[in-house]
Parts: structure tokens; C-alpha cells; sequence
């Protein structure tokens, strides 16, 4: 039977945020229009500025030494930071990028994956409407593209239909990524040096656009869906297995917390970027949730 949870707003004031991950006991994210990352307490009581990024930060993740890799966004590239220290370019990808560069997902080894938009959003639904984003041919696919832990680009994988949130399963040797345009889950077999191959899918989600997605230990995909309220659990084969309702579109998700059973929901209510830069109407809602994230 499918379980049903309900989120409860812990923070409010962003504009829009991206990139959720739980690290040394902190949520951290992005923030697109306040140009910054923040982090803050799992009760959303305290949050603190730890980077600006005035190229509008999106996907996070942390290399071995510690270090912080942060997408920066309308440069099309990724950065490097550690505290007290200035960003560094670990990787330019721009000739990769149809558009913006947008999520990120670091590996254990360092190795990194960084999906980006692969075409204007906005202008694509002024033109030709939203429903054109999922109709055919739809808008322009793109890459994700592989860094070695250095920052090289390793391998470039194409024809992705908006690329989006990752993770690793099956002891990072499987790739998932969430295709927001063709409402599905792929997954990748991931080699010793981190490359691609084997694409299959995952999940089918029809009426539902995958944003960032989070793992569990049971190998569940929990993903948001930035056109409904929710957080979808979603089993190998697309059964849904649970769902997290929220206040607004849920753009992102992360599972985190002391005993990692917090279910923190990145929520909203529309992507569009001019809508986003004129107020603080983003949130971050927390569903307590049954299984941790593994």
C-alpha cells in the first residue's frame, strides 16, 4: 500500500532554492537569486551564509580533501571552495551546455557529474507554451558531462532530455539520473574511472517532471516533481511506493537529519526566473519519513 506523508514548512525566504545535501550535520543548498549557498540547522532555526556565487550557484557536492564543488550556473562552469579561501574553476564546461549548467553529483572517488539545462526554459515555454516541453520533438536534448576528481572533462554523455538530479546506487556502480522533459529515471553503468554506459530506464513517471531526486537504503528513489506538491518514492520498475505532499512544487530533495529520516522538500511556486527575482516565496518543508537515505 502506498504511504502518504505530509511536509511541514521549516523555512521560508528563498527565492529559489536547488542543490539540498546533508553535510556535517547541516542541510545545505542554493539559492539561485540570493547568488549564494547557504546551510542551515535540520529545524531550518538557524541558517548561515557560506558562499556567494554572483553566477547564480545551483549542484553541490564535496571532494575527498573536503573542498566544495558548486555549480556556477551562467558561466556554465564548476567551482571549488573551501572555507577562508577564494572559488577556484575546477572545470569549465561551457562548450557542453545547450544553456545554464544546473545540478551535480560528486562521487566517493571525487569523480563528478554535471547536468545543465540544454536550452532557455523560459524562453521555450513563452514561444511555445509548457506543453510543448513534453510533447515531440520537444525542446533540445543535452549532455552530462564526467569530471575526474582534477576537474578534467572525462566523457560527455548526450541526447538527455534536461538532465537533473543524480545519484549513485549499487555501490556507485549505477548512475540515476532524473530526465525532466521525458518524465523518466535513466540509469548509467558506471566504470572504475567513473564513465558511462549501458543507459536503460529506470522509472516511467508519466504526468510528473523528475527534478532532484535522493536514494534511500532500500535502493528507492525518492523525486521531486516541480510540476505538483510532492515527493514521489519510487521503486525499480516506476511503482510508487510513497508520496510527500507539500505547499508548493517541489523542486528538490534531500534525505538527512541525525538519524536520516528527514525527508527535506525544496518547494516553490513556479521556475520562472523573472517571477523568482521579484520576491522570497521559496520554502523548505521536512517529511519525516519511514526509511533513511542510504
Amino acid at each position: 500500500m502506498k504511504r502518504t506523508y505530509g511536509a511541514e514548512v521549516v523555512r521560508g525566504g528563498l527565492a529559489f532554492g536547488e542543490g539540498p545535501r546533508w553535510h556535517e550535520g547541516r542541510l545545505w543548498y542554493s539559492d539561485f537569486w540570493r547568488h549564494a549557498v547557504f546551510s542551515m540547522s535540520a529545524d531550518g532555526s538557524t541558517e548561515r551564509l557560506e558562499l556567494s556565487v554572483p553566477t547564480q550557484p545551483s549542484g553541490l557536492g564535496w571532494l575527498p580533501d573536503g573542498s566544495m564543488l558548486v555549480v556556477s550556473m551562467t558561466n556554465r562552469s564548476v567551482l571549488r571552495w573551501s572555507p577562508g579561501t577564494e572559488p577556484t574553476v575546477h572545470a569549465d564546461i561551457a562548450e557542453h551546455c545547450g544553456h545554464w549548467a544546473n545540478d551535480l553529483l560528486v562521487g566517493p572517488d571525487g569523480t563528478s557529474y554535471v547536468g545543465n539545462f540544454g536550452f532557455d526554459l523560459d524562453r521555450f515555454i513563452a514561444e511555445n507554451g509548457a506543453a510543448a516541453l513534453y510533447g515531440s520533438p520537444g525542446p533540445p536534448k543535452t549532455n552530462v558531462v564526467v569530471l575526474a576528481p582534477s576537474g578534467q572533462v572525462r566523457q560527455v554523455v548526450g541526447d538527455l532530455a534536461f538532465p537533473n538530479g543524480m545519484v549513485l546506487a549499487d555501490a556507485g556502480k549505477t548512475l540515476i539520473v532524473a530526465e525532466t522533459m521525458a518524465s523518466k529515471l535513466t540509469t548509467f553503468a558506471v566504470a572504475d574511472d567513473g564513465t558511462l554506459s549501458d543507459r536503460k530506464v529506470f522509472a516511467s513517471l508519466a504526468g510528473v517532471a523528475p527534478d532532484g531526486i535522493c536514494i534511500d537504503i532500500e535502493g528507492q528513489i525518492w523525486v521531486a516533481n516541480a510540476i505538483g506538491h510532492e515527493a514521489l518514492r519510487v521503486a525499480p520498475g516506476g511503482e510508487v511506493t510513497a508520496v510527500a505532499t507539500a505547499s508548493g512544487n517541489c523542486y528538490a530533495c534531500a534525505l538527512g537529519g541525525d538519524d536520516g529520516r528527514q525527508l527535506f522538500m525544496i518547494t516553490g511556486r513556479t521556475s520562472n526566473a523573472e517571477a523568482n527575482q521579484s520576491g522570497l516565496n521559496g520554502h523548505i518543508e521536512v517529511a519525516r519519513v519511514d526509511v533513511p537515505g542510504a
